[in-house]
């Protein structure tokens, strides 16, 4: 969430406020933002499989009047390639698609049962799917020509990221380079060698590493994108958001690094929740106006 002057003041009300709720639910900081999360104006179909094994499936928010022309969104959450579920972002699906988009929440492969690059291709093979779903009207979808976005926050957006700037993995879906409208980007780590931690460089081994810098494959031809990071993010350095920018305007395409002063890893992402009190909408707003300008 961003701590602005106004937030900061009401601190202590949202603090108390949330250990009550951790108390009631007994749950994560994701799970009090759900239970908290409004119900109305959307459907939800869940555990739709697009691949195989225990997580290959993903849940889609439909709104109510969503049309042949709503936005899709593509939303890939994080968890540092390890770990994560899709049943944590109920708050991501209802923010946006109380904004009237469609929004598909996928599992995805992790480490130790894959390493790179077979979440990244997990994510391609959602998009796909998502993307005929909506185009042919199943799993509940209005059949249209929807405008395509990829969102994601954190490895996330590493892996939205690459499918936004590494044409090949959407290219083994069938689906060519220009089928996206946009890409969102959440404290996401773009351009993050050399590895440090040995954990890491599990989870990338070295004969593919290099390949993991959604950096290293912009040619100017990607979508347009919106990368937000906090400057109080001590987990994935902003400088990798200020980068991918840097590189994308560099090659002639189009880029807007917003770096919102106060918010650390989790808030570029629990700042799109409509639930808390309090919560300063910046955030939330930039990522709709975007959606809403490309599409």
């Amino acid at each position: 969430m961003s701590l602005t002057a106004a937030f900061r003041r009401r601190i202590p009300v949202v603090v108390a406020l949330l250990a009550a709720l951790s108390v009631l639910a007994g749950c994560s900081a994701a799970g009090i933002l759900n239970a908290v999360t409004s119900s109305a104006g959307y459907r939800i179909e869940r555990d739709v499989r697009y691949g195989e094994g225990d997580r290959g499936t993903l849940d889609l928010y439909v709104p109510a009047g969503a049309g042949a022309t709503s936005p899709v969104v593509v939303f890939f959450y994080g968890g540092s390639w390890d770990s994560g579920s899709k049943d944590l972002y109920l708050f991501v699906g209802q923010a946006l698609a109380s904004r009237g988009f469609i929004v598909a929440v996928p599992d995805y492969r992790v480490y130790p049962e894959v390493r790179f690059p077979a979440f990244v291709e997990d994510g391609a093979t959602a998009v796909r799917f998502v993307d005929e779903a909506a185009r042919e009207g199943r799993n509940g979808l209005p059949a249209g020509r929807h405008p395509l976005f990829l969102m994601g926050h954190s490895a996330g957006a590493e892996i939205a990221g690459l499918l936004a700037t590494d044409e090949r993995y959407l290219a083994r879906q069938g689906l060519a380079a220009g089928r996206l409208a946009g890409f969102v980007g959440l404290a996401g780590p773009y351009d993050f060698l050399p590895l440090t931690e040995e954990r890491y460089k599990r989870v990338f081994p070295e004969a593919t590493r290099a390949a993991s810098q959604p950096v290293r494959f912009v040619d100017g031809r990607e979508p347009p994108m919106l990368l937000v990071a906090g400057d109080a993010d001590t987990t994935v350095d902003p400088e990798n958001t200020r980068s991918l920018a840097r590189t994308v305007e560099r090659a002639g395409g189009t880029a807007r690094a917003m770096i919102v002063r106060g918010v650390d890893h989790i808030g570029a992402v629990s700042a799109l929740s409509t639930a808390l009190p309090f919560n300063d909408p910046a955030i939330r707003d930039a990522v709709v106006a975007f959606i809403e300008e490309h599409s």
